[in-house]
């Protein structure tokens, strides 16, 4: 048995030039010398602003675009030198959804199965219609399936082939809230499988529930690939909110130290004052605050705590980049 490689996705100076052909107009460079490797086995989000280069790099994935240097392996196969084995190895769910809705789910798996030279006796049609909740729905006109039934056709047929690497770009776009959880759930059971995932998507929190490594992407260059707490923890803000019976007209000398924002029982969303205190977390004085709250003989009704999320890094990442 031939051993599985390590990156599913291994991208090294990947870099892409689009000329118009017309005199004297500059060549657009869409991406940037990219550097990408994506671990066997992991739910992989590829997050950018649009523009950034996302779908570009994904077309040339799927050997839809052609790269103008570096080099790209797909499940350790290079695509300029085994291109049949690096398309075979990799499923792409694009945005559009691409079938005739004239077809049955049924027809539409079988057809496709065909275009990848998947033997009759080996397809799994309706294992992968199962797999997607659309059994149930084999033999019906796939234009009468409900948005969140075709976006999970979409992922059926980019399986066909049982490729080790499964690629979805912005598959929950207009899909309700839960159609796009069934989604999820479907998509983490192929994961558990064993196959690899790389997520493009504009709802942040998704790929910050979801994936385990991500990286993002801002005009055409990498700005950030790390596994997810890493990449959360860039941030080193945090602040805890302490809400009180009651504060004296004059703070404690003890929390004057920390600076709180002082926030009357009328802005407040618990009807009662509360206290908010923004610090580093390397410097780690939560468990200072609370002793001098203690020591001020103020009474806690409540804690909360505020930390920076993945749409803060995204923020901070790409606004930088761009200025």
């Amino acid at each position: 048995m031939a051993q599985l490689p390590d990156l599913a996705i291994n991208a090294q100076a990947i870099t892409k030039i689009y000329k118009d052909g017309k005199p004297n107009s500059p060549a657009k460079k869409a991406l940037d010398t990219v550097d990408l490797q994506v671990p066997r086995g992991s739910l992989f989000g590829l997050l950018g602003p649009n523009g950034a280069g996302k779908s570009t790099l994904i077309n040339i994935m799927a050997d839809l675009v052609n790269k103008s240097s570096g080099s790209l392996s797909i499940w350790g196969y290079d695509i300029d030198k085994r291109p049949r084995q690096s398309r075979a190895a990799i499923g792409i769910v694009p945005q559009e959804l691409t079938f005739d809705p004239y077809f049955s789910p049924r027809q539409v798996l079988e057809l496709q199965a065909g275009m990848y030279g998947v033997p009759p006796k080996e397809r799994r049609t309706m294992e992968l219609l199962e797999t997607v909740g659309l059994a149930d729905k084999a033999d019906a006109y796939a234009r009468s399936l409900s948005g969140g039934m075709k976006r999970r056709l979409m992922v059926a047929k980019a399986m066909v082939h049982t490729p080790p690497i499964l690629v979805l770009d912005e598959p929950t776009a207009g899909v309700d809230v839960e159609l796009r959880r069934m989604l999820w759930e479907h998509v983490k059971e192929l994961n558990n499988l064993g196959v690899t995932i790389v997520l493009t998507t504009h709802y942040l929190e998704e790929a910050e529930e979801l994936c385990d490594r991500i990286a993002i992407i801002n005009q055409g260059q990498i700005v950030a690939c790390e596994d997810k707490p890493i990449l959360l923890n860039r941030i080193d803000s945090k602040k805890v909110v302490i809400s009180l019976q009651k504060l004296p007209q004059t703070l404690p000398t003890a929390l004057k130290a920390f600076s709180p924002e002082v926030i009357q029982p009328s802005a407040s969303s618990s009807g009662l004052t509360q206290l908010a205190f923004s610090y580093r977390r390397s410097d780690s004085p939560i468990s200072a605050i609370l002793s001098a709250v203690a020591s001020a003989g103020l009474e806690i009704c409540d804690i909360s705590t505020e930390e920076s999320d993945l749409e803060d890094i995204f923020l901070q990442l790409t606004s930088n980049k761009a200025a």
